[in-house]
C-alpha cells in the first residue's frame, strides 16, 4: 500500500487526481476501523494531517467556512455559539481522545448513515465544498449523501471544508445507543430552528441507508409554529412533528437495535428536541 503525505492542499488535490483510489485519512478514526479490520484495503494512503489549509475555520459574510480537519474538539470549544447543533453533535463522539482527533471533514468522507456530525448538518442546511485540481464546488448536504457510505464526491475530489450559516436560533441534537458513552447511534435527531427565515431544519441519523431529512415535518413545524408571539406548541403538533420524523426514516433490524424501536425513539427525541429548543427560543425573548 503506497503512503502519501503532501503538505499544502495543491500538493493534496494533485495526489489525489493522480491516486482517484487512494482514500484520504485525517484523524483515522473511521479510515483506520476498516483497515483493521481488513474490510477495505485501498491502493493508497492520502494523508492529510500536515496540510495546514484544512485545519483552519473563518467566517465568511454569514457563513461559517469549517476546513475538513478541523476536529470536534475544536468544534465544541470554539464554535459552540455559531453552529450549537453541530457542537452538541460533536459532544456525544466518542472519548476525548477519538474527539481530539476526529474531524467533521473525515465523517462526511466517510458518509456513514451513523455518522454522528451528519443530522446537525442537514438541520443546518449546511453545504459541502468538494476540491479538485480544477477549483472547489459547494453541494448541499441533503445531496451529498447518495448511498450507504457513499456520496457525491468524484474520484479525484477531495472533501475540504463545510459551509454553515452562523445559526440565527436554537438548535439541538440528541442520539440513543446501547450505553452512555464511547458508542455507535442507535438512532440521532438533529433540529434547527432558523427563526430569520421561519424555518426549521431536521436530521435523522443510523435509521435509513444515508442520513436523511424530515421535510413533511419540517414544513408542519415552519407552518405551526408561533414565531411572532413565541407562544407554546400545542401538544398535538409536537406528538404530529414527532410522528412524522419517526415517518421520514428508512430503519432496519440489525445488532444495535429494531427498526420499530428506531422509529420509536426518533418520536421522541423529534418532541423532546422542539421542546428543548422552542424553550430556548423563547427565553430569547424575555
Amino acid at each position: 500500500m503506497e503512503f502519501l503525505s503532501p503538505t499544502t492542499l495543491a500538493d493534496a488535490l494533485a495526489a489525489k487526481a493522480e491516486h482517484p483510489g487512494a482514500v484520504p485519512i485525517l484523524g483515522g478514526t473511521d479510515v483506520m476501523v476498516e483497515l483493521n479490520f481488513d474490510r477495505h484495503r485501498p491502493p493508497a494512503l492520502l494523508d492529510l494531517t500536515r496540510v495546514e489549509e484544512l485545519a483552519t475555520w473563518d467566517r465568511v459574510g454569514e457563513e461559517i467556512r469549517l476546513g475538513a480537519g478541523v476536529s470536534y474538539a475544536r468544534v465544541i470549544g470554539e464554535l459552540a455559539a455559531e453552529l450549537p447543533g453541530l457542537a452538541l453533535a460533536s459532544r456525544t463522539v466518542g472519548s476525548p481522545q477519538i474527539r481530539n482527533r476526529g474531524t467533521v471533514g473525515g465523517n462526511l468522507g466517510a458518509a456513514s448513515p451513523a455518522g454522528d456530525s451528519h443530522p446537525a448538518l442537514l438541520a443546518a442546511f449546511a453545504d459541502v465544498e468538494l476540491s479538485s485540481p480544477d477549483g472547489a464546488r459547494r453541494v448541499p448536504v441533503r445531496d451529498f449523501y447518495t448511498g450507504p457510505k457513499r456520496h457525491a464526491g468524484r474520484p479525484d475530489e477531495l472533501v475540504t471544508a463545510v459551509w454553515v450559516r452562523a445559526a440565527s436560533g436554537p438548535q439541538q441534537f440528541s442520539k440513543i445507543g446501547t450505553r452512555n458513552a464511547m458508542v455507535i447511534a442507535v438512532a440521532a435527531f438533529g433540529l434547527a430552528l432558523h427563526p430569520d427565515r421561519r424555518a426549521v431544519g431536521t436530521g435523522i441519523g443510523s435509521a435509513g441507508p444515508t442520513p436523511l431529512r424530515a421535510t413533511d415535518a419540517e414544513e408542519l413545524l415552519a407552518a405551526e409554529l408561533d414565531w411572532e408571539h413565541r407562544g407554546d406548541v400545542p401538544d398535538t403538533v409536537a406528538r404530529e412533528f414527532g410522528r412524522l420524523a419517526a415517518a421520514a426514516a428508512a430503519p432496519i433490524d440489525d445488532v444495535r437495535g429494531t427498526a420499530a424501536y428506531r422509529r420509536h425513539a426518533l418520536a421522541v427525541m423529534a418532541r423532546r428536541c422542539l421542546g428543548w429548543a422552542w424553550t430556548d427560543h423563547q427565553r430569547e425573548a424575555a
